[in-house]
Order: C-alpha cells, then structure tokens, then sequence
C-alpha cells in the first residue's frame, strides 16, 4: 500500500477503534492478517472452546488455520454429516468459550451491522458465546448505518448468496431489489434463498470487552 495512503487508511481505523472502546467494545488495529492472527491467538487460550460463522475474512486473513490448528476444541459446523448435526452444532455455540467471525459494516461511529439468513451467527454475536471476536478489513468500514445498509446490499449480500448457493434476485443482478425501489434497512426480494432476513446493530455493550474488533489495513471478506 502507498505509504500516503496508509497513513490516512490506519487514521481511519484508529478513528473507528477509538469509537469502538467508547461503546464498550475491545479494538485492535493492525497492518497485516498476520498481525491480526497474532492478536486473535493472544485472545484465545489453548483448549478452549470455540466455534465461528462462515466467513471468508478468517480464511483470508489466515485466523480459520489457526482455528483449525487442534490447539482449540473447534465446533466445525463442516463436519457435520447432516443437517441435524448442524443444528446441534449452532446450539451448543452458544455455550462455548469463544466465538469468531467478520461484520458486515463497522462504522467509524463505533457500530457493528450485521444482516443474516439463518441468524446463527447474529444471534451467537448478541448472545451466549463468553466472548466474541471479530475480524474486519478496511473494506468493512463505513460512515454510519446508511452506508452500512447499502454496503450489504451492494456488497456483501450478492456474493456471499453466489458462495453459498442461495437463488436470490442479487445473486442474479448484483444488487438488491429493494435498491429499485427506495432502498430501506429490510425490504428486498421475497425468494426462498434470501440471506436478509434479520438486522442487528451492536452499539453501546452492557457488558464491556465481551466483543472485541480486530481491524485489519488489508481488504479482508465481502
């Protein structure tokens, strides 16, 4: 990255992560994934239970090897032979010790957006898991939950539904139906493969430190 534009990408970051410890929240901000690796180990005590949310920013930045290193007990949903095995799976997480995951938006005012289909992951970040830890790119950051929701209409929603085979009219156009016609927070198409379906903004934590963003200067997800 241009060093100019490092400065002001790593302002940015350290903007939001100021913000973030404001509404109660553990921030961390760093250059690399393999910083960012570094920090989510540092969190993590070998043995430990854990589990995390099918994101593609813990593979990219290198956290779902660490995961899956055996020094952890690993709740690996992708291991399980049926879909009753998966249920279980998403009960037991909200047991365990840690759960790990991305955001969808993280805005520079200290806010966490999250929109989900099956709502394991969403429910897991308001409650159950003892700690939560978030890994987020630069790419995930936004001014305010405007931006936030057309980030995942936009952005996050049409790829993640082409990942994991969801027929929806933004896996097919790229966008959201609800962009044709105004745009707000929770309208959008009404298909059975539809991955917006419930809306969760992390603001202010009653419990401080339980959720802890580690934000990454690389583009790390959708």
């Amino acid at each position: 990255m241009n060093e100019s534009l490092e400065k002001i990408v790593m302002k940015r970051l350290e903007t939001t992560a100021e913000n973030l410890r404001k509404n109660n929240m553990d921030a961390y901000v760093c250059k690399t994934s393999e910083e960012a690796v570094k920090i989510v180990e540092g969190l993590l005590t070998e043995g430990e239970t854990i589990s995390s949310g099918g994101s593609v920013s813990l593979q990219e930045s290198g956290v779902m090897a660490l995961m899956k290193s055996g020094k952890y007990n690993y709740l690996d949903r992708s291991l399980a032979n049926s879909q009753e095995e998966v249920e279980e799976i998403y009960r037991k997480v909200y047991s365990c010790d840690t759960y790990l995951c991305s955001s969808n938006a993280v805005t520079e005012r200290g806010e966490l957006y999250n929109v989900d289909g099956n709502s394991n992951r969403v429910s897991a970040i308001c409650y159950g898991p003892k700690s939560v830890i978030m890994v987020c790119g630069m790419n995930k950051i936004v001014r305010n939950i405007d931006e936030a929701t057309v980030r995942v209409k936009t952005t996050a929603a049409p790829p993640n539904c082409v990942r994991l085979g969801c027929p929806s009219y933004c896996s097919e156009t790229g966008h959201c139906l609800s962009l044709d016609k105004g745009g707000d927070m929770p309208s959008g198409c009404h298909g059975d493969g539809r991955i917006c379906c419930n809306y969760v903004v992390s603001a202010y934590q009653r419990h401080k430190g339980r959720i802890k963003v580690i934000l990454v200067a690389e583009n790390l997800g959708y």
